[in-house]
């Protein structure tokens, strides 16, 4: 397939209207989607989707070879709406937006949004603008163009695996942002919203109202600079004839314009026979509507067990506590064994209420903890004071990242490489002991999380250095 940067050339070489309409097929989504989340407003959309792609007519020739063309036009369409708001008054600004706010939301009731895209909707763009060029343009073209990694490599000129990286830290900084404005969702649910609804289809006659009037503007735009040019130093003959030409042009561009509105009407014609058809596409949107709305369930759910994964061995603990209570009442009332262990799960149980109330000393190593490290960690844990409770959560928190095998893996990779360390820990991944984190239940999301939390002190050769020193917070 042509790459965008191609089509564009030929369009700005030969000004083939071919090219063009087919950059206006490829993108147009996109740039009308963005623009109507900004402006609520259809017809506005409409019209700042035509100011985008004359916008890109005009500079098709200045645009630089290692130009992303998703990313540039996704700039420009929120730069032209942001001053499409400026430009417009207060005053009508508000009713229009009212009235066609009005018409979007009952659309999207209809249709089965889900609400989880109605709250992250309206901040979606100011979040994808605090992303950097590479992490914008990664989450561009992976998720809203839907590409595949391989394909989002090749455009960012990068390997498969860098290109995930990039992603996956551009999708946690979306999720921060929004986690800012008390609005929680997990990593996969994200990403399968902006998938399914961060790019909607644009009117039918859209497409082909943008090719007709940019083209056509840039036709006239063309032929009368170059007019201007040679109209430089003139005599009066030639003048005379220069003036014969353009009443040509004149009637040339009143039979365009009537090509034009011939088309317009042939257009309005094919919409008419294809109402069947929208229906049937409208059907099948309502249906992938409701399965992105189980989906995101799905994976709402998935995120909260996930969430949970900590509590679960505490659950195992408050059990055995009311067992331990019930023999204690029952027939070991006097038995010192019961009454020991009836201490230490109570102060475990206790740790994690503590724990609970400091999210900020919550790390994802957590997760790698079992009833014994629960225990182990609450035998001698007081809590009477800030700074008891400040070492007991700290000792914990150490049982949990001694558990996180960076050790072995180091000497794994180095026995690997003659000696050599890694330059960076996401190289030690093929040397963890996997099987050790699968048996735990968790899922890649959380185990890059704990390896990111990780930084190598030391790099170069193993013989180098006295230790194998590594760094977390």
């Amino acid at each position: 397939m042509t790459s965008d940067l191609d089509l564009l050339r030929r369009f700005a070489r030969e000004n083939s209207q071919d090219a063009f309409s087919e950059i206006v097929r490829r993108h147009l989504n996109l740039v009308y989607s963005a623009a109507v989340r900004q402006i609520r407003s259809p017809q506005l959309a409409e019209e700042i989707a035509q100011s985008v792609f004359a916008d890109l007519a005009r500079n098709a020739g200045k645009l630089k070879s290692d130009t992303i063309l998703t990313a540039w036009l996704y700039a420009v369409t929120r730069r032209t709406a942001i001053d499409v708001i400026r430009k417009e008054s207060r005053r009508q600004l508000r009713e229009q937006i009212a009235m066609e706010m009005n018409t979007t939301n009952a659309n999207e009731g209809s249709a089965g949004v889900p609400p989880a895209w109605s709250e992250i909707e309206p901040f979606l763009d100011d979040a994808m603008a605090a992303l950097d060029e590479t992490g914008r343009s990664a989450i561009l073209l992976r998720y809203f163009e839907n590409k595949s990694l391989r394909e989002v490599g090749e455009v960012l000129g990068a390997s498969e695996d860098a290109t995930q990286k990039r992603v996956s830290r551009a999708v946690e900084r979306l999720r921060e942002f929004f986690s800012k404005r008390n609005i929680t969702i997990g990593a996969s649910g994200l990403v399968v919203l902006i998938s399914a609804n961060a790019v909607q289809s644009a009117p039918i006659e859209l497409a082909a109202t943008i090719s007709t009037v940019v083209l056509a503007g840039t036709a006239v735009s063309t032929s009368t600079a170059i007019a201007a040019t040679k109209a430089i130093a003139m005599t009066t003959l030639q003048k005379t004839i220069i003036g014969t030409v353009l009443v040509a042009t004149v009637g040339t561009g009143i039979y365009e314009a009537r090509q034009a509105s011939q088309l317009r009407d042939q257009v309005q014609t094919l919409q008419q026979q294809q109402v069947p058809l929208a229906e049937q596409i409208q059907q099948l949107q309502r249906e992938r509507d409701d399965a992105t709305n189980r989906l995101a369930g799905l994976l709402a759910e998935n995120e909260q067990l996930r969430s949970n994964r900590t509590e679960t061995e505490l659950l195992k603990l408050r059990s055995e506590v009311t067992q331990l209570q019930r023999m204690q009442s029952t027939e070991a009332t006097d038995d010192p064994f019961t009454q020991s262990v009836l201490a230490l799960t109570a102060r475990a149980v206790e740790l994690n209420r503590h724990l609970q109330q400091k999210p900020d000393k919550k790390i994802p190593e957590l997760q790698l903890l079992d009833e014994s490290d629960w225990l182990t960690a609450a035998k001698n844990a007081k809590f009477d004071t800030d700074a008891d409770i400040q070492k007991a959560l700290q000792k914990l928190r150490s049982i949990a990242k001694n558990k996180v095998p960076i050790g072995s893996a180091l000497y794994a990779f180095a026995r690997a490489n003659n000696g050599r360390l890694p330059n960076d820990l996401s190289q030690l991944k093929p040397y963890f002991n996997t099987s050790r984190f699968g048996d735990l239940g968790l899922d890649d999301a959380t185990f890059e999380a704990i390896i990111r939390r990780y930084t190598l002190l030391h790099t170069g050769n193993v013989n180098d250095f006295p230790s194998l020193p590594t760094n977390s917070d």
